[in-house]
């Protein structure tokens, strides 16, 4: 049996993959093993969802769970990802559960386990808690010793606080579109920027349970383009599912993504100083348009693997202050222990506000090269890419580009598939070489 938590907790089908046996396993290892306090009170988990309906399943599930084991729930229903990891800290919670698939579409869900203070969990923390599932329960609580059930209904109002501290400036002369995903952050990100002083209009913020991620969100940004287009918006925010990305859209409907996104806010943190190091933290995946902004500011660039787990743990070893992934994951540690799309956004509304210059300008400090990516299926993700003939083909794509591009080869996380990621001054290019090296991958397999 393969290992139970990927990249960003435990995510499948919900009711086959992910069921509510498994669910309510989880919150009990969990309480097993993250359940242990030096405090005298109660034991606590901060326990939180998105909107999709298998969410009340799985809810009740891990409550159950939890609550075997002794551990108080303290249930704070329908928040983006990042409230749930804020306010483990701000709880003093042992731990926190959040139950969401994040962009996944709606019949998938998932659980993701944060640890004390709201950081998320190690790998070995991770086997721990996988081990503690597959070994059953011990002997259990019984009376006043079992876990008790608490709504905290003041759970958004302390999120929406501790968030409005990422703004800089005033937002009152910005007109925004939000493309909620009808998910986490329906009611958070519209509050948070009226509040923030922003002419708000959302979109996509109506979540019946089934049509989160449906068309709509920061990966389906079509819709969000439209309106802003035909509202004469300043720009568009786009969330997911949780809400721990986000997207944008400038005035003339163009994109930016999270690399140019992070060029803009490295930039306004090194003016004010705020660039821990002088140093931004992102994956092998951001377009090489960042790295030659980065270097023409003086901005070192730190890489990682892919997953905003990676990104997060070298933030935290280098105490760097700015980190994320072109998805729209964006963390500033000084403002949350994880991304968070409604943080991100207000921060980046602050920098047009505080410039006066519309969001096309400030994303034009990035160049973004064309970047093709093609996905090979594989009989071995290992080992293919170590073999002789795709080396040689490597190289010769290496040695045509010289310094205009560059190409990456990676083995999927999750299936046996190579993806071929090639990057140049123009697509034709881009494409043509990473057809070659692809063509010698499959060749290979």
């Amino acid at each position: 049996m393969g290992r139970l938590f990927g990249t960003d907790g435990v995510r499948g089908l919900a009711n086959r993959n992910l069921t509510a046996e498994l669910a309510l396993g989880l919150g009990s290892a969990a309480a097993r093993r993250l359940g242990n306090s030096s405090h005298a009170r109660r034991r606590v988990a901060v326990v939180g969802r998105d909107p999709r309906a298998s969410g009340e399943m799985l809810e009740a599930a891990v409550i159950a769970g939890l609550t075997s084991e002794g551990v108080d729930a303290l249930r704070v229903g329908v928040l983006p990802t990042p409230a749930i990891a804020y306010l483990t800290n701000a709880y003093d919670a042992e731990f926190g559960v959040m139950i969401s698939a994040s962009h996944n579409p709606m019949p998938d869900n998932g659980i993701k386990i944060f640890g004390a203070g709201g950081h998320k969990l190690d790998d070995a923390t991770e086997d721990r808690i996988e081990e503690l599932l597959r070994s059953g329960p011990g002997e259990r609580p019984l009376g006043a010793a079992i876990g008790r059930v608490v709504d905290a209904d003041d759970a958004l109002d302390r999120y929406l606080r501790h968030a409005s501290k990422a703004m800089t400036t005033r937002l009152d002369e910005l007109t925004v579109v939000v493309d909620c995903a009808n998910g986490a952050a329906s009611q958070a990100a519209p509050r948070a920027y009226r509040a923030a002083g922003a002419n708000v209009i959302a979109i996509n913020a109506s979540p019946n349970g089934l049509n989160i991620n449906e068309g709509c969100g920061s990966t389906h940004m079509a819709a969000l383009q439209q309106a802003v287009v035909s509202h004469n918006a300043d720009l568009g925010l786009a969330h997911d599912g949780d809400a721990d990305r986000c997207l944008a859209v400038d005035a003339e409907g163009n994109i930016i993504d999270g690399d140019a996104i992070m060029v803009i806010l490295a930039l306004a943190m090194q003016e004010a100083g705020e660039l821990a190091s002088n140093t931004l933290v992102t994956t092998v995946m951001s377009n090489l348009g960042l790295h030659l902004a980065m270097r023409s500011a003086g901005v070192e660039v730190r890489t990682t693997s892919v997953g905003d787990r990676y990104v997060l743990e070298e933030l935290r070893a280098g105490e760097y202050s700015l980190g994320g992934e072109q998805s729209g994951h964006i963390v500033m540690p000084a403002l949350g222990t994880t991304g968070d799309g409604i943080v991100t956004g207000l921060r980046l509304m602050s920098r047009m506000a505080q410039t006066r210059t519309p969001l096309g300008a400030l994303a034009s400090s990035m160049r973004q090269l064309p970047q093709v990516l093609i996905n090979v299926e594989v009989t071995d993700k290992t080992t293919v890419a170590d073999t002789p003939e795709v080396r040689s083909a490597v190289a010769e794509a290496e040695a045509q580009l010289g310094d205009t591009g560059r190409i990456l080869l990676r083995p999927s996380g999750t299936e046996q598939m190579v993806r071929v990621m090639v990057e140049a001054a123009d697509e034709d290019t881009a494409r043509q070489l990473a057809i070659r090296v692809a063509e010698s991958v499959s060749d290979q397999s």
